[in-house]
């Protein structure tokens, strides 16, 4: 990345996330009052004054402490601290000192970045001092007393933050393609991840919901820049207390949404599930561009045919995204990653495509020569008058009509069917969008209006 990186370190619980979402203004880091909500290391973007720079996340650090993720969390914050140009030491005002407060603190003199105290939780402006005060016993210079809910002291933090980052050399000019990662729980999300960037970019482990944040990364491939997110797995809504997991799923729709082509990641040797196909839909939905990563092929036992009978089964379970490409790759050995951005870049601009009203017409009259719109029992036709693309991202055809209660849905699954043969949008959700001639009368009048104004 070119902008200069600032590391959020501290013990968990002390209000590093919350203090990400300030320096970023943004409500993207998952805040929650269970400790150790942050895992993996996430990276925002924020700006002061003329500087402009990344935030990243990290979860919280415990060193006397190998049960369940913690040496894992330990790993991604090292990772951080390593590339970042400065760093944030967040310690708690409310609880004073702690032994861990002094462990990280040693750990962190011995490192060459720039080091900044943030005593967070000073929301009194009178006993914020005096809280700041106790932390001068870590040796890491003058403790900033700061309020990260209510945003008071950060400025002061930040001024003293920018003195110590150069100025930005980004190129605004490279346009990001933002790829979200998306699937159930233990599909590979983040072996997939960390498969396309050569590095533990995302804690991996069999336990279930192990990432719980959307990870964003930033990737150069080909002359590309993709960003891709990592997100939480996501599982039935039954099945989901409010908590972590909660956060995760929102901020995984969410990813999906702001998304401009969606990996759908499918475990292999479990197959299409009843949850795949309901995220299917969402996808569709959504009208978002999707590639379906088949991951876990090489645990899979095969032959010359296996690929063609498992591609016909999973196609007829996920027939939400009849129109999307499918590729069968393995995130632990790399077999085929590496093609997967070709069809990414092939989705995007598929998605993004626009034709011109007079070759959507000629397929159109040319459907409509093959297969003539219905008739009614009273001896009433169909009639498509003319067709005009008003949108792209997904791609949105609108149809005029005489009557859209003539047109069923089996006449309607043909012109998009049509409109596919002849006019591609592979890799991408199509829009038709039946418009009778009563709207025609009200568009017509309204312009005539406009007209006389």
């Amino acid at each position: 990345m070119s902008r200069p990186i600032v590391a959020i370190i501290g013990r968990p619980n002390v209000g590093k996330s919350t203090l990400v979402n300030r320096l970023t203004q943004t409500q993207d880091a998952i805040v929650h009052d269970q400790p150790g909500m942050t895992r993996d290391r996430t990276y925002r973007s924020a700006y002061w004054q003329d500087r402009e720079f990344t935030v990243v996340d990290t979860g919280g650090l415990v060193f006397d402490d190998d049960t369940e993720f913690l040496p894992l969390i330990r790993e991604q914050a090292l990772m951080a601290l390593a590339e970042a140009t400065a760093a944030i030491l967040v310690v708690d005002g409310q609880t004073g000192p702690t032994g861990g407060d002094e462990a990280i603190a040693s750990w962190l003199r011995q490192q060459k970045v720039p080091i900044l105290l943030a005593v967070n939780k000073c929301e009194s402006p009178t006993q914020g001092l005096t809280q700041a005060a106790q932390f001068w016993e870590l040796g890491l210079g003058n403790p900033f007393p700061i309020s990260s809910i209510h945003g008071s002291g950060t400025g002061e933090l930040l001024d003293a933050l920018i003195e110590n980052l150069p100025a930005s050399t980004d190129n605004e000019d490279s346009e990001e393609l933002r790829v979200a990662i998306v699937g159930r729980p233990n599909v590979g999300k983040s072996s997939l991840l960390n498969t396309f960037l050569g590095q533990e970019r995302a804690i991996v482990s069999p336990i279930s919901g192990t990432t719980r944040d959307a990870i964003d990364t930033i990737v150069e491939h080909n002359g590309n820049t993709y960003r891709l997110v990592d997100t939480a797995g996501i599982r039935r809504k039954k099945h989901v207390e409010y908590g972590a997991e909660f956060f995760g799923i929102n901020r995984a729709f969410k990813a999906i949404r702001r998304a401009d082509v969606v990996l759908f990641v499918i475990d292999a040797v479990e197959g299409v599930t009843d949850q795949d196909q309901k995220l299917a839909g969402r996808i569709s939905d959504d009208g978002r561009a999707c590639v379906i990563v088949v991951n876990k092929w090489d645990a899979v036992e095969k032959d010359s045919y296996t690929i063609l009978e498992y591609e016909k089964v999973m196609r007829s379970r996920l027939y939400f995204l009849d129109w999307a490409d499918m590729i069968f790759v393995s995130a632990m050995t790399g077999q085929r990653v590496e093609k997967i951005f070709k069809l990414v870049d092939k989705a995007a601009e598929e998605n993004r495509r626009r034709v011109s009203t007079s070759v959507i017409n000629e397929v159109i009259e040319e459907a409509v020569r093959w297969h003539s719109p219905p008739t009614s029992r009273q001896g009433r036709q169909g009639k498509i008058y003319y067709g005009t693309q008003v949108t792209s991202s997904p791609p949105t055809i609108v149809l005029f009509v005489n009557d859209p209660k003539r047109f069923g849905d089996n006449y309607r699954r043909y012109m998009e069917s049509q409109f596919r043969q002849q006019l591609g949008f592979a890799g991408t959700p199509i829009r038709l969008l039946w418009r009778g001639k009563a709207m025609r009368e009200v568009e017509r009048n309204s312009a005539n209006r406009a007209t006389k104004v």
